[in-house]
Order: C-alpha cells, then structure tokens, then sequence
C-alpha cells in the first residue's frame, strides 16, 4: 500500500525477468505453497521432476540438476535458505519464499495461467484453464464450485493444505502428473478408491496421514507413478499389483505404522486380543467408543471416516503385531519387486516375513538409497548377500527391535559397497561390524541402541575414516557402567557435526590438541545426573567448533553451564553456547 516501496517491487521485478527460462518455471511454481510455508528441498525437487522441468545430463541425473537449480534460486536471492536438520548430509535441505517475492511469484503464475489458489475469499468466477491448483485448509467451498472455478481437465498438480474433502480427487483430472496430499488430517482409505483413473500420475504423497491403512489394487494402473510417499501412514503392505511400475524410482515408506505400534506396545497383546469381538470380526474398543463396523446405516462422511479407521485397525494392525515378529517402521513389499529396474530410492522395506524379498532386492543394482526392518539372524546372511551386489548404493539404513537387534547379523557383509556415503544402525551391536572401517567415503553415520561396550576400539575405528563429517551417537549407543569418550590427535579429520544424545552413564568427552580440526557443531542431551563439571574437556582445542547445542533442560544447572561457557570463551575461534529442544 506504500508507494515508496514501489521501488522495490520494481527492482525484484528485474531480479525475476533476468532468471534464465529454466528458472523461471521452478519459481513460479512455488506460488503453490501457503504464505510462510517451509518447504522441503526433496519434497520441491521430487515435483519438478514430475513435472518435466529438466532432463539428464551426462554424468548427473535429473536430481542432481535439479537440487542445482534449487541451489541457483537461493544464490540469486529469490528463495530463502533454511536448514530444519543439522545432520542433512547436502546443508541446505528447505527453504521459504519473502513475501514480496511470494507476491510476484503469485501475480506471474496467474498471468500465465499457472497457478490458483482455492482458499478463503477468492473469486469464484471461472478461471479457465490452470495447470496447478492447491486447495488452502480455509477452503469451504462445496463440490459444485470446486468443479466449476476451473477446468479441471487441464490440471496437472493438485496440493491440498489441509480439510479435506473427498471430491479433490476427480476423475475430470485426467492429465493429473502431482497429487500431492502430504498433512494430518482426515484422509482414510475410502478417499483413494478411485486413484486408479489417474493414469498420468507421476508423484503421489499421503505422507503424515495415520489413518490410511491400505493402497487399492487400480495402484496397478498409474504405469508412469515415479514417486511414491506414504511415510507416516499405516499401510502394512504394498499391493502385488505395484510389481507393474516400471517407471517407478522411489518407494518412501517410512515410519509405517509406528503411532499403532506405540497403541500394541502400551497396551499389550493381550488386553487387546481378549476384548469383546464384533461381527465383522473387529474389537469393540480400540480406536472408537463402540465398533462402528456393525451400524446398518452411517448418517455422514465423518461417520464413515471413523468406521474405515476402526476395522482397519482392528482387522490389520492388531493381527500384524499380535502375531509377533513383525516390526513396525516399514512396509512389506510383493514378490517380484525385482520388476521395478529403475527404482533408486527403496526405505523402509520389512523383511521379517520372510527372505525371498532379500532376493529381489538382490537384483535392484540401480538401488542408491536403501532401508530395511526386522533383521534377525535367521534372514542376516541373506540381507548381507543383498547388499553386497548394490555397487551403486550410496545410503544404508539397518534396523533391528528386540533384545537380540542387530547382533550377529551383519557379520556376513564381506565387501560392503564402496560408495556408502550414509549409514544408520539401530539396534544391538554389541561392537562395530568389522567392515566399518572399508567405508573410506563414509560421511554419515548414525548409532541408536547399538549397545558397544568396547568403547575406545570403536572410537578409535571411527576416528580413522577420513571422509567422515556427521557423526550421531544416540540413545544406549554405548553402554557401560562409566562411557568415556576420548578424541585423540589426528582423529576424524573430516568431522563437522557430533551430536551425543542419551548415552546413558556418560562420563567424559575429551579432545586431545590436534583432534577433530573441522568440527563445526558440537550437540549434547543426556541424562540430568551425567550433566557435571568435568563431562566436557579441551574444547578450547578445536580451531573450527562455531556451536555448542545443549539441551534445554540442562540450562538449569548453572554452574555446568558456566563452567562450559569458561571452555568456550577460551576458544579462539569464539564458539556460542546455545539451547535446543
């Protein structure tokens, strides 16, 4: 409303004229997300590429030139850089739009017909055709005015923020390329029934949704789907049909069903077993007040929303964990998954129901990022075979639950990939696997209830990886009556980031003159009685250390902390003391 500022308008005008037409296209695209809206790096990326805005070039792929040209936008000051992890292995893993600049992103999208906005107060006459249409969670319009703003026929992403609605997914969609429903709110299975008409989709998300416990079989017919996200959601198992995606490059499945592995886990099987039964042979209180399976008539979406999440709780989940052995965190995948040749990106894959799916993963050479559940000693040689024929991976995530965990079973990795930038264990280890230390372009490595009582052997492994840079010790990583760390000279050359996060009876950590020269961020939480004088030495030895992160609630002890700002201040390159939550 100022016209002095008017000058400035001008001058980002010119700033968006002058990005070559590559450019043009990722920007305005990102007229699509809300005001203020963090956006994820891989999130935005995955969509262009659905959308066609680069091809390969030799010697990188179409996210490489891509996460270029994310990183282009941000040096040319027309995306705001962000970092939600500090252990992101690429810096940079989000970023958020100025408003002014949101405001020229937004008025160029609508000229060109690119993007519109369902949200409150927006004109309801008809747009026309519009390639990207997002639906804001302030939305309250009815089917028809949905239908009739825009020419559905024409769109080619739908992102919807939030109240759902199940007439979003229409089958006047028919070039639809993104679906994107990424959020917490009222999505359940019945929603996705006709998903398979969409057969031009290449990017589906039902990323956060707890609530949706299946994919229907028509997922068959969506033969150009690239990407695939349903992290967060409840489904169990991947439909056989998913064996016909050929185009398929990426599987995200994690953190599968771990909200109701948290409901079994507390509850017990037993409890929830022995519960009053109905006739469609559901429990009578597990996620509602009464079984809503045997009402004859439901009175409204709402009703039919609780009913879908009551049986399929009752009728998949329940079984899957009281039968016991199975894992939660992952997705079971069909056999013949062998099929999918392009696919790159397969995490988190449940193989505790058996081993043949290790021999299909066996035959996935193209895979670069892989993740995997329910190790056991009885399928560990198989998965050690499996891995050791990925040539081209790049990032490997192992996890075990149980007492017994990871123990014993990746002793059978004899020449583990040589390309491994990322690895993350969880579960018992009682020591490091003794190939660890071939991983000399390891960069990131993540520890949790690794159980390693051999404490220096394991440092002392680690501190000779040259190319490690992230280093996360968490939960019982390390166990002991005393864990003492010490970081001695000429140990981990590369690393930038440590971060200690309850490692229980916890002592010392201590470095030597000469050790960790490049570490940037130091970041501790651990146990009240742990936190003393003493537990931190030779901070003022490392050169590089920018950060000290400490938990919130050790701020209470002040006389630790102090004694911890004493150690800083006596760094020369003048590290700050901060807090974390």
């Amino acid at each position: 409303m100022n016209p002095e500022l008017e000058i400035i308008k001008a001058v980002l005008m010119k700033s968006y004229d002058g990005l070559p037409y590559y450019l043009k296209a990722c920007f305005l695209y990102l007229a699509i997300f809300p005001e203020d809206y963090m956006i994820l790096r891989r999130r935005l990326v995955r969509r262009w590429i659905a959308e066609g805005y680069s091809s390969e070039v030799r010697g990188k792929s179409m996210e490489e030139v891509l996460d270029g040209y994310f990183m282009e936008l941000i040096s040319r000051s027309m995306i705001m850089p962000s970092q939600q992890s500090i252990h992101s292995r690429k810096g940079i893993d989000s970023c958020h739009v100025h408003d002014l600049i949101r405001e020229i992103a937004i008025s160029k999208s609508m000229e060109e017909n690119l993007v519109f906005t369902l949200e409150e107060g927006c004109s309801l006459n008809n747009h026309g055709t519009v390639r990207h249409l997002a639906v804001s969670s302030n939305w309250k319009g009815d089917q028809c005015e949905f239908e009739n703003i825009i020419d559905l026929s024409h769109v080619r992403s739908l992102t919807v923020f939030g109240n759902w609605r199940p007439f979003y997914i229409s089958e006047k969609m028919r070039l639809l390329r993104v679906l994107d429903l990424e959020g917490k709110w009222d999505l359940v299975d019945h929603h996705l029934q006709h998903i398979g008409k969409l057969v031009h989709l290449r990017y589906l998300s039902l990323r956060g949704h707890a609530d949706v416990f299946h994919l229907p079989n028509s997922l068959g017919n969506l033969r150009q789907l690239q990407t695939l996200d349903i992290s967060g959601t409840s489904i169990m198992k991947l439909p056989s049909t998913i064996t016909k995606l050929v185009k398929m490059q990426r599987i995200l499945a994690s953190n599968i069903g771990e909200r109701n592995f948290g409901i079994f886990k507390y509850t017990g099987a037993q409890s929830l077993m022995s519960l009053p039964i109905c006739s469609a042979g559901c429990c009578v209180a597990c996620c509602a007040p009464t079984c809503l399976a045997e009402e004859l008539e439901l009175e409204d979406e709402a009703q039919l929303n609780r009913r879908d999440v009551c049986t399929a709780f009752c009728c998949s989940i329940l079984p899957y964990y009281a039968a016991g052995g199975r894992n939660p965190g992952g997705v079971e995948v069909p056999r013949w998954i062998w099929k999918l040749k392009a696919l790159h990106t397969l995490r988190v894959v449940d193989v505790s129901v058996g081993k043949a799916v290790l021999q299909d993963i066996k035959k996935l050479t193209r895979l670069r990022k892989l993740g995997v559940t329910g190790i056991n000693k009885r399928n560990g040689q198989e998965l050690c075979a499996a891995i050791a024929c990925l040539s081209s991976l790049e990032s490997l995530s192992l996890r075990s639950y149980g007492k017994a965990g990871l123990s014993g079973c990746l002793d059978g990795l004899s020449s583990p990939p040589e390309n491994l930038q990322s690895l993350k264990l969880r579960g018992n280890l009682v020591k490091l696997p003794e190939w660890i230390h071939w991983l000399k372009n390891l960069v990131k490595l993540k520890l949790e209830w690794s159980s390693i009582s051999e404490h220096d052997a394991a440092i002392q492994v680690l501190g000779n990886l040259s190319n490690l840079a992230t280093l996360r010790l968490l939960d019982d990583s390390f166990v002991g009556e005393e864990v003492r760390f010490s970081f001695c000279q000429e140990a981990f050359p590369s690393l930038k980031v440590l971060q200690l996060d309850c490692v229980r009876n916890l002592k010392s950590v201590g470095f030597e003159e000469g050790a960790a020269p490049k570490l940037e961020l130091l970041q501790y939480s651990g146990w009240n009685n742990d936190f003393r004088v003493g537990l931190f030495s030779g901070l003022p030895c490392l050169p590089s250390l920018k950060e000290f992160m400490l938990y919130r609630e050790h701020w209470e002890k002040t006389e630790v902390v102090e004694h911890l700002r004493g150690q800083l201040a006596e760094n020369i390159n003048g590290p700050v003391l901060k807090s974390w939550q």
